[in-house]
């Protein structure tokens, strides 16, 4: 049985989505405390899910898909890493 559930990929929990749904509001709204606060909230399997779907979905991780919102060159999300 266990095999079977160490195959399953990750989910993204209900709690963990409203997390990042809050981050993203509080990136829009300019408060970056806030955002790193919800982004800290996100338990590790829904944030393994989370970069998956990034990447599948957008082709980068969150820090690139941010940086490219706010204007930011690319090579700065690769300089921070």
């Amino acid at each position: 049985m266990s095999e079977q559930t160490s195959q399953l990929p990750p989910r993204i929990s209900l709690m963990a989505s409203g997390e990042l749904r809050d981050a993203l509001t509080a990136v829009d709204e300019g408060n970056g405390a806030m955002a790193v606060a919800a982004l800290m909230a996100i338990d590790a399997e829904s944030w393994k899910a989370i970069e998956q779907r990034l990447v599948t979905v957008v082709g980068s991780d969150l820090r690139t898909l941010l940086l490219k919102a706010a204007g930011e060159p690319a090579e700065k999300a690769t300089a921070l890493a």
